[in-house]
């Protein structure tokens, strides 16, 4: 059985830029690097996603959460546990042995 290959952050960035400036195709890029082609693109979206990340502030504080916010997702995080505990009893009193329970 073969081992996954680990690809260091260095050699992913490299294949990505290279994937960027669309000198090559993917199929071309898979052949220099020895990588699938779906691989490679996807290394390529992810450094077009999260290349602004590249340019902020080194020691900027990210935007704080406040308390208000964070009750509000807890209430709706119960009010959602509730629902699924009232439709999962629900489904097994309709189904039966055929409802599966989680």
């Amino acid at each position: 059985m073969k081992k996954r290959k680990n690809h260091s952050p260095e050699f992913k960035a490299k294949v990505a830029l290279e994937a960027m400036r669309e000198e090559m195709t993917l199929a071309e890029l898979s052949k220099k690097y020895g990588v699938h082609p779906t691989q490679i693109g996807t290394w390529k979206r992810a450094a077009i996603e999260n290349m602004a990340t590249a340019f902020t502030r080194r020691g900027s504080v990210p935007e704080p959460v406040s308390m208000a916010d964070v009750d509000k997702l807890h209430s709706k995080i119960g009010q959602l546990v509730v629902e699924r505990d009232f439709l999962a009893d629900a489904s097994h009193q309709l189904l039966g042995t055929r409802g599966k329970k989680w």
